[in-house]
């Protein structure tokens, strides 16, 4: 392992597109070393490649959430290049399949909790070790309004579960590592513009839709309009921030209101 870095160093998962690129691009400006991780190696690059054209100091790591050789191996080259770990941001997931219960089939189940659940506990479980070790840490969890403040969108079971469960894991883990002076917490964001519903597989939406329309759209902030990846960075770099020193096992919604029509 090579001597610590003087920054402060970043994992982000996810980071190769949507709200973890910006993450990551939010907190390499902000002169913190990042390692993006995904699945996707080409996007991966790209985000490292936008970080490296302003003289940040990034890692591309190529992991799926879901593999434990493969976190494990990604976590020990992030700590052989930079010699620590400070702030773990757990961005990856999928909108898997949104189907009627009935409809639903047991390895569409199985796929969503795996990457945003077990996705979630692998990066924490490898992670937090080296937080332990930096003596101090933040962790933000990138969760949804989908499962803590709302619970309306077709046939998104699996999904809301997931991230009901991603707070709980929020706020039982700011007690237990809250003695380690490393703070958890959690985003939920609302409707986002991202790519994610390319990968969103949706059956039988008539058969479980709540036949509700706003007028002026349902984001009161906005009009309707989407939020941005980058509203979500900003947040999330408060969390990792000092400005949140005394914040730990809070989940933040960033969706203009939307939750609150639903």
């Amino acid at each position: 392992m090579k001597a610590p870095s003087s920054k402060r160093v970043a994992l982000v998962t996810g980071a190769g597109s949507g709200i973890g690129k910006a993450i990551a691009l939010r907190l390499a400006r902000e002169a913190i070393a990042v390692a993006a991780l995904g699945r996707t190696p080409e996007e991966t690059a790209v985000t490292v490649g936008k970080i490296q054209q302003f003289g940040g100091d990034a890692l591309a790591l190529d992991a799926d959430v879901r593999h434990e050789a493969q976190m494990r191996e990604a976590v020990e080259k992030l700590v052989g290049k930079f010699g620590r770990l400070d702030i773990v941001v757990a961005n990856a997931g999928i909108n898997g399949v949104w189907a009627p219960i009935e409809d639903l089939k047991p390895h569409e189940w199985d796929e969503t909790i795996e990457t945003n659940l077990r996705g979630t506990y692998l990066t924490l479980h490898f992670c937090v070790p080296h937080l332990k070790a930096a003596g101090a840490g933040a962790i933000v969890v990138v969760s949804s309004i989908n499962g803590t403040r709302t619970f309306t969108t077709p046939g998104a079971t699996a999904y809301s579960a997931t991230k009901a469960a991603q707070v709980a894991m929020v706020k039982q883990l700011a007690l237990e590592l809250g003695q380690h002076r490393i703070r958890v917490n959690a985003v939920c964001p609302g409707a986002i513009e991202t790519n994610i519903f390319d990968n969103t597989n949706q059956r039988g939406r008539d058969d479980t839709s709540i036949p509700v329309e706003w007028p002026e759209g349902d984001i009161p902030l906005t009009g309707g309009k989407p939020g941005e990846p980058e509203d979500v960075a900003d947040v999330v770099y408060f969390l990792i921030s000092d400005a949140a020193r005394h914040v730990t096992g809070s989940p933040v919604w960033i969706d203009g209101g939307q939750g609150l029509l639903r």
